[in-house]
């Protein structure tokens, strides 16, 4: 009898063990999961979720993102980031400098015309809504999106805008971005502050549908 005691307290002994190592195994994964992802990890879809619905975004400093991935979590959508082939940095985007790189390419509109990283979204013809979000510079759509908005034929889609802004309207926004687009169903848009809460963000998603 003994024995048999003491081959079950080695096994659960052995078990313990092989739990603290799987849990200790967890920290590098998670630190993978948060490194920055490449291009090649530009189409995020969501798992089990609605193979229809894209939600398309440029954010500069991340408020957009985060608005975005709350959209994406309540459609169940997929997640494509609006990358420029040259990135914004801080100082690209320091407004009250009159020669950063923002203020340059407010100042003369010809240096709007951003290039970037793919306009090409991954099975484009299955998308029948499409959110399209984007910062406000300057009262309109930060430019990345005109490039992006241009080079895709949106016929047959539902187009929901949304925007960020520190105090800026959506304005004109989004019919701007209408105006250049090849065809869509354009809805009204939706301005959410640049600390928006996701329960704000996923009431009016659920209105959309």
């Amino acid at each position: 009898m003994m024995n048999w005691h003491k081959r079950l307290a080695a096994c659960i002994v052995g078990a313990a063990a092989v739990v603290t190592l799987t849990a200790c195994g967890g920290g590098s994964g998670d630190a993978a999961a948060t490194s920055t992802p490449s291009a090649a990890q530009t189409v995020a879809p969501a798992t089990g979720g609605d193979s229809t619905t894209l939600v398309a975004y440029f954010s500069a400093t991340g408020s957009t993102k985060r608005v975005a991935e709350d959209i994406a979590t309540t459609t169940g959508g997929t997640l494509f980031a609006i990358e420029p082939a040259e990135a914004y940095t801080s100082d690209d985007l320091n407004y009250n400098d009159a020669d950063s790189r923002v203020s340059r390419e407010h100042d003369d509109e010809r240096l709007r015309d951003v290039k970037l990283k793919t306009t090409e979204v991954p099975d484009w013809d299955r998308y029948t809504t499409v959110y399209i979000g984007y910062p406000i510079w300057w009262g309109v759509a930060a430019w990345p999106m005109n490039t992006f908005v241009r080079a895709n034929d949106f016929s047959g889609k539902t187009v929901i805008p949304f925007c960020t802004s520190a105090s800026s309207p959506l304005g004109s926004s989004a019919s701007e971005l209408a105006k250049l687009a090849n065809g869509g169903d354009w809805k009204d848009g939706q301005r959410f502050s640049s600390s928006e809460s996701a329960q704000n963000v996923e009431a009016w998603v659920r209105q959309q549908s």
